[in-house]
């Protein structure tokens, strides 16, 4: 008889939080202050989003130290402004601080507050983030989200889908993989996380990257659980 999942880790980006839509109210305030520069938010979003597991392939393959989400993300703004024709040299160090830090600032999908408030009322509830844990903190204070614990990648020192972002997230909850869910809305973090022992529970974000997303649109392996939202998850697990 399988033992009952005490713990629900969350990936955040997507799964919790809408940051498409966050990142592009931020660049959308940033270039008007610019008229000169090429006004399109939403191409920012996903330009500057685009470099993401690129930066974080460097730190899983060894060819860098592990460096936080956030300075990856510094890196990774400077190189997509010259192509909205902003040059990073000429922008104010406190503006650029700002944009940066507009993955702090992303509002949670209609669903999440409740749902995970639900969901803490019979499991832990942490992160498994690939954020680092000051942005995720900020994120919880700006959003309300009730986590029990933040932990993930720099806790872990090991970036997603490296196995040890899963089992070293297990090892400091104190319990084994199998009494663990991962709550996703990316087929490939859940399939990573299954390879670990994890049980795995799919939602449904089918506008993470916009009106045009073309993939993560259903679930592709027979996870332990599917649902639409987390309101759904928490009644399919009896909250």
């Amino acid at each position: 008889m399988s033992q009952p999942v005490q713990a629900l880790l969350f990936d955040v980006f997507g799964t919790v939080v809408d940051w498409r839509e966050g990142v592009a109210r931020d660049a959308a305030a940033f270039l008007r202050r610019r008229p000169a520069a090429r006004q399109d938010a939403y191409a920012f979003a996903d330009a500057w989003r685009a470099l993401y597991s690129p930066a974080m392939e460097a730190v899983r393959a060894g060819r860098r130290p592990f460096t936080r989400l956030d300075q990856l993300h510094r890196e990774n703004l400077e190189a997509t402004l010259p192509a909205f024709g902003v040059d990073p040299a000429s922008a104010p160090e406190d503006e650029l601080q700002w944009l940066n830090r507009a993955w702090h600032r992303l509002d949670p999908w209609p669903d999440s507050v409740a749902g995970l408030a639900r969901l803490k009322a019979g499991h832990i509830i942490a992160t498994l983030s690939n954020g680092n844990t000051s942005l995720l903190l900020n994120m919880a204070k700006y959003a309300g989200l009730p986590w029990d614990a933040i932990l993930g990648a720099e806790a872990a020192q090991a970036y997603k889908p490296m196995p040890q972002a899963y089992l070293r997230t297990a090892e400091l909850l104190d319990l084994p993989p199998e009494r663990i869910c991962l709550v996703a809305a990316h087929n490939g973090d859940l399939a990573a996380a299954r390879r670990c022992g994890f049980k795995t529970a799919f939602i449904m974000r089918p506008r993470e990257f916009g009106p045009e997303q073309r993939t993560d649109l259903a679930a592709e392996q027979d996870w332990d659980w599917v649902a639409r939202d987390l309101v759904e998850l928490a009644g399919i697990l009896g909250c």
